[in-house]
């Protein structure tokens, strides 16, 4: 294989059926696609690093995985549907061995969300990925961070904390003989973004946010931009057994719940009078949702286990640290 238009031709070109709103795709400076009447396009760019994000021998399709679901997680917590994607790819050389199970996982995981590669590039140099997702919103009724109200419950998506210890094995082998070692760390890898959660709360929720740099630090922008406060009760924070038993306890265990980053699920408030329409709504998108705290007035911030104050000193992911 030699040459950028021979890789891109074979690893990333006809790959897809192309959508009915894809009117040029990859071929062209430019991709040209067609946004439905009354929609608005939803827009999110992540880059992945080798090193920061994924380790170089990290398996690719894991990889692809990770930088594709983390991505759609973004469209998620907006209520958007996934559409379309970019992708920049940069490498030290051309690695057909790296790049075929990449992309294999890559459009499986495109296809099964009906989202379709429309353009991108490819350089030399230090491994890591950019991609620009997009995807379609009713402007009106799109989730954003600046809508939580005092009295609305806060809920989150799933179970927490486990893709730290899963980082926590990848960091640190000795880990991996530690119970459920190898689970966690393709939990870390494997999330699964909660697009059927984040198109129900559509007209529902109040306020939205993807769980990527730990839950303590992104409820806490939801919190800034709506000019409110919170109590959170720790007790209720979902956690798997698999990452009690990891950590050794329960209260270790709700410590990560509240500081794990890369989880990719999602925080949102909901107001009173939408409870009794919340459990129907998410009926069918397969998701645990648990409420973990009330929306209070500005300024105020307080962690609790059933009552008790907690004076935890915690924070969540620095991409800078």
């Amino acid at each position: 294989m030699s040459g950028e238009f021979n890789l891109i031709d074979k690893y990333f070109v006809g790959r897809q059926q192309q959508r009915k709103d894809v009117l040029l795709a990859a071929g062209d400076d430019c991709a040209l696609v067609q946004v439905p009447q009354g929609l608005s396009v939803a827009i999110s760019t992540d880059t992945l690093v080798a090193g920061t994000h994924f380790l170089p021998e990290a398996n690719p399709s894991w990889v692809a995985h990770k930088a594709l679901a983390s991505n759609i997680s973004d469209l998620a917590a907006m209520g958007a549907t996934p559409s379309w994607v970019s992708f920049a790819l940069t490498m030290p050389e051309p690695d057909e061995e790296w790049l075929a199970p990449f992309c294999d996982a890559f459009f499986q995981l495109a296809d099964y969300f009906g989202i379709q590669l429309i353009g991108g590039d490819t350089t030399k140099g230090p491994l890591s990925l950019t991609l620009t997702v997009q995807g379609l919103v009713d402007p009106a009724k799109a989730l954003r961070r600046n809508g939580a109200q005092i009295g609305d419950r806060i809920y989150v998506t799933g179970e927490l904390g486990d893709s730290k210890a899963g980082l926590d094995v990848i960091l640190n082998r000795d880990l991996s003989q530690k119970p459920f070692a190898s689970e966690l760390e393709l939990r870390h890898y494997l999330s699964t973004p909660r697009v059927l959660v984040g198109q129900a709360l559509l007209g529902l929720a109040s306020s939205a946010i993807d769980i990527s740099d730990g839950l303590i630090s992104d409820v806490k922008h939801i919190l800034q931009r709506s000019n409110v406060g919170a109590s959170i009760d720790v007790s209720k924070l979902p956690v798997s057994n698999e990452l009690v038993q990891f950590v050794g306890d329960r209260e270790t265990a709700l410590q990560y719940a509240l500081t794990s980053g890369e989880e990719y699920e999602l925080c949102f408030t909901v107001p009173e009078q939408n409870q009794g329409a919340l459990e129907s709504a998410l009926a069918h998108c397969g998701a645990k949702i648990t409420c973990i705290g009330q929306i209070r007035p500005q300024g105020t911030f307080d962690l609790h286990s059933q009552g008790e104050a907690l004076n935890w000193s915690l924070s969540g992911y620095d991409h800078f640290k």
